[in-house]
């Protein structure tokens, strides 16, 4: 069977047979897991999907909370041990007895063989190399490609009459995520501090102001209206604990390690997944980042995809994919954080706009059962736990016999897929990566790889100015008005988040 096949994604050969496993691309608009135990190759896996739609010409927006995705840009198509010994192991090297040079001529050697024994060809790696453009983004750092996820809390380009709700819910995963930074808790449908910066939002979105986060904390003491719901403001949120609120978030912009949240290309899904000269793969490197920080930049991310998937014509055809490694504690089964509704939303109707997501963890329990019955290919690594195993086989109807005993039984790299469109099993030995599969990237080798991008590197937009604001309304009062000034006469403004 043509390995090549137009639309199939091929991961590897069935274990018994032999023949070439390939999956239409079109089935992952229905979505994906990967599960399996550490070292059951499931992140082998992945990537050998990610190289597989992208070869296919299908845009990626990769999630790496781990750091350890960065290798789908090692594309060697000679594999030669010139290629392989930048990134040799020399502790590896150090253990056999051999030099750094020995050990990528014997890997060079292994990988061209276990390559062609897969039907892979030079060509085909090139072709992969040749026609994508791997990004590595580092929010918060500037070690890879810098992104400014808060300099500018840009309005979506919706009309309120028709995108309301889907408007509505980019503010609540925007303000959500600000509050996951900053170390507060507060509930999008109960909590005072979640309503106020959702309504500040809500004012200057409506009439088609951009916001930086300087002005919107600015804001939060004395905000452009009077009234939440039927309550006075003071009443609803006295105007001491707004103050609070303020300081707390102030405390962001005080921070030093505030400013390189705020340098970089801006966040624009259309520019990340967008058409192009080359096919984007676009890497969300965040192993530098803490726990919070994570979600903060997975809640921010998920939600603006909502938005951006929802102004795509429909379609039935894979038109984006979205991978997300290591999704332990984003969308889990007993508990809210931020990051899961904008993760079930996209589970949920990401299919009528040709977008694809893919989870990968270790245990099937990290997932709420919700994520994995909206996903249409369940692919099954090696699982040791009863709870595990129990949630697949719960989940599987018409499962091959004996399921699980062969789900303990899985070897390294082997796998079992399950389509639940056709409620059939196949088992897999997944086909060797065409990137070279590096331990996760140093610092000092994501900004190697990233050097020629920030050389290139677009300064950051300035944020809006309070001028450029004049128009924003109090939406119970008279709007605020600029007193007139002669021409030729500077004019500075002492409060930034002053409505005019």
């Amino acid at each position: 069977m043509e390995i090549n096949k137009k639309g199939r994604l091929y991961f590897g050969r069935e274990s018994e047979g032999g023949e070439p496993v390939l999956l239409k691309a079109s089935t992952l608009t229905t979505h994906g897991v990967i599960f399996g135990m550490t070292g059951s190759g499931k992140t082998g896996l992945g990537v050998n999907m990610l190289e597989e739609a992208l070869l296919g010409g299908t845009p990626t927006l990769i999630l790496d909370p781990k750091g350890d995705m960065g290798n789908i840009l090692l594309n060697f198509p000679d594999s030669t041990p010139d290629d392989l010994e930048p990134w040799m192991d020399e502790g590896k090297a150090k253990r056999k007895g051999v030099t750094v040079a020995e050990l990528a001529t014997k890997e060079a050697a292994e990988r061209q063989a276990d390559l062609a024994g897969d039907g892979i060809t030079p060509e085909r790696i090139a072709r992969l190399r040749d026609n994508t453009e791997f990004k590595i983004y580092t929010p918060g750092s500037s070690i890879g490609v810098p992104m400014n996820v808060l300099g500018s809390l840009k309005a979506p380009d919706l009309d309120w009459q028709d995108s309301a709700e889907t408007i509505r819910d980019e503010i609540e995963g925007l303000v959500s995520s600000i509050l996951v930074l900053a170390g507060i808790k507060s509930d999008p449908v109960s909590g005072p501090e979640h309503i106020l910066i959702s309504m500040i939002v809500e004012t200057w979105w409506r009439q088609g102001k951009d916001l930086d986060l300087a002005t919107l904390v600015g804001q939060i003491p004395t905000p452009p209206f009077r009234k939440l719901g039927v309550f006075d403001l003071d009443v609803f949120f006295p105007q001491k604990q707004r103050m609070k609120l303020a300081l707390q978030l102030n405390s962001l912009l005080a921070s030093p390690s505030m400013a390189s949240w705020l340098e970089g290309e801006p966040l624009d899904i259309e520019k990340l997944l967008g058409a192009g000269d080359k096919t984007p793969c676009a890497i969300i490197y965040m192993a530098h980042l803490n726990e919070k920080e994570r979600q903060f930049v997975v809640t921010l991310l998920l939600s603006k995809v909502v938005t951006w998937m929802r102004s795509r014509p429909g379609t039935s055809e894979l038109g984006a994919l979205i991978y997300m490694d290591e999704a332990f504690g984003y969308a889990p089964p007993s508990a809210e954080p931020p990051s899961k509704k904008p993760i079930l939303t996209i589970l949920k109707q990401a299919r009528a706009f040709g977008v694809g997501l893919v989870l990968v963890t270790q245990n099937p329990v990290d997932l709420d059962y919700k994520a994995m019955s909206n996903a249409g290919t369940w692919i099954v690594g090696r699982l040791q736990t009863e709870n595990d195993k129990r949630r697949i086989l719960d989940g599987i109807s018409g499962g091959m016999p004996d399921l699980d005993a062969r789900i303990s039984n899985l070897e390294k790299r082997q796998f079992i897929m399950h389509l639940a469109k056709k409620s059939k099993q196949t088992v897999l030995n997944r086909r060797h990566s065409m990137c070279y599969r590096f331990w996760p990237f140093t610092r000092a080798q994501v900004a190697s790889l990233m050097a020629p991008f920030k050389a290139e590197a677009p300064t950051t937009p300035e944020a809006p100015t309070p001028a450029a604001s004049a128009d924003v309304e109090d939406m119970n009062a008279p709007a605020a008005i600029a007193p007139p000034v002669a021409d030729g006469i500077e004019v500075v403004y002492l409060d930034p988040a002053a409505p005019w």
